[in-house]
């Protein structure tokens, strides 16, 4: 609630300001032919150029702002020596000074829940990296189908979890209260889903980190979407790209580090069991809080929260699953953005969650930008005979345009494509926007959250 009160809070003074310094008259159109043929009105009359400097000046320090601000919480943990942040590099380094731990072993744990379709996949990408992992143990939880019986035929260890009703949470919380005690400072943790593919080197450059800064606490993977889906797919694919490209500008600095496959070491995850109940929301012993509805965003906040180091590193890349249909995809999203808000009233406004929040203020705010922006479009559409064009705003939406196929070049002619025509991911930011408004209310009126599984046919 406080977050859309914020954000509509932000948007009326933006507009009470526009309100009472734009002139209430305009030029008349102009009337003009194209190529002899196109009769167009258009009006060339621009935003004053006070207007101009002054919303660019607030941008670049709104832009500055931040970055100062998540710099600044940056360099404070690492040099931080607090006995409350037990993870954070001035403490760890200390601690482990002149210590041999061993040479780096890595364990993996697949959580799985009737995978039996995509497990042979994501094990194969396994066992094919330049240096694969000494164990994998998949967590074979609540499953009905061939799940175990696929793992064990491809030589991996298999955990069946034991009357677990937490789902992935409380299905990882068991294979972990068995496999910390055993683990030493130079072992790691990979904790990654069923239904994701590594690409080749994944593992050898998580580990190379490690080696190179005993101060790293986990790595965690940048996610591209899987092929096929049609346009709903494409739309997912782009969404992920420019993720990916955000966190290649941010030099791997985290954001969330995303379940779909990161790398720890065990010293962080047991701070984060020892602290649950206490510095941190949860059961004490465990290392994922049962209650969240996205437990990585979850933990990434506790380990930020105890000091932790963290990055995603642009070689560690995978290729994880899309929602196939609008249905499943608004069930996804609702519990990514409850789990987000959820995670943030949990932990409140500290140094390590204070970027978070200024998400969630932005996202409410451009909410309420895009869908004035729409309906502005539409009620001009029907209270004008005659379309005017606006050259000014015109190359402002085509260089707008151009900053969205830039963003995803990387996807290819498909992806690009789709971002020139920005009429389509208009619609698609819209619905995500529907999403964002749902979750709010559903939170306001305390209606429960849900966790669906996405079913794959083998």
């Amino acid at each position: 609630m406080l977050i859309a009160l914020g954000a509509a809070g932000t948007a009326a003074l933006l507009w009470l300001a526009v309100t009472y310094t734009v002139p209430t008259s305009a030029a008349a159109p102009s009337r003009a032919t194209l190529l002899g043929i196109w009769g167009v009105l258009y009006v060339a009359e621009a935003p004053a150029p006070w207007m101009l400097s002054t919303a660019i000046a607030v941008a670049f320090l709104l832009i500055a702002g931040i970055a100062l601000a998540d710099r600044h919480i940056s360099l404070k943990s690492r040099r931080s020596a607090n006995p409350a942040q037990p993870l954070a590099p001035r403490i760890v380094m200390a601690r482990t000074r002149g210590v041999y731990a061993g040479p780096v072993t890595l364990t993996v744990l697949i959580p799985a829940h009737n995978e039996a379709a995509s497990l042979p996949l994501t094990l194969a990408s396994l066992l094919a990296q330049s240096q694969p992992p000494q164990r994998i143990i998949v967590v074979a939880d609540n499953c009905t189908d061939a799940t175990a019986d696929v793992a064990r035929a491809a030589g991996v260890e298999v955990l069946e979890t034991v009357r677990n009703s937490q789902k992935k949470a409380g299905a990882l919380n068991q294979a972990l209260k068995r496999l910390l005690p055993g683990q030493g400072d130079n072992d790691l943790v990979m904790v990654m889903d069923a239904d994701t593919l590594l690409d080749d080197g994944f593992l050898a450059c998580a580990v190379e980190y490690f080696t190179r800064d005993r101060a790293l606490m986990a790595v965690g993977g940048l996610f591209y979407g899987e092929p096929g889906h049609g346009l709903l797919g494409q739309f997912q694919r782009n969404e992920y790209i420019r993720y990916a490209r955000d966190m290649r500008r941010r030099r791997g600095r985290v954001f969330v580090l995303t379940g779909t496959a990161s790398v720890f070491r065990p010293v962080a995850l047991r701070a984060v069991a020892e602290n649950r109940g206490t510095a941190l929301p949860g059961v004490a012993g465990d290392v994922y809080d049962t209650w969240a509805l996205t437990e990585d965003n979850e933990l990434t906040i506790a380990l930020k929260s105890l000091g932790g180091l963290m990055v995603s590193p642009s070689e560690c890349a995978v290729v994880t699953e899309l929602m196939p249909t609008w249905r499943t995809l608004w069930a996804q999203r609702l519990r990514w953005q409850r789990g987000a808000l959820e995670n943030l009233g949990a932990y409140g406004l500290t140094p390590p969650t204070a970027r978070y929040w200024a998400q969630q203020f932005g996202l409410g705010y451009g909410v309420i930008a895009l869908s004035s922006y729409l309906l502005l479009i539409l009620l001009t559409v029907l209270a004008l005979d005659t379309w005017i064009w606006f050259p000014f705003w015109l190359g402002l939406g085509l260089l707008f345009s151009f900053e969205r196929m830039v963003t995803v070049w990387r996807g290819g002619w498909r992806a690009r494509l789709l971002a020139l025509t920005v009429v389509p991911e208009l619609v698609f930011d819209m619905f995500l926007n529907v999403v964002y408004v749902k979750g709010i209310i559903d939170m306001s009126v305390g209606r429960e959250a849900s966790w669906k599984h996405l079913a794959k046919a083998g």
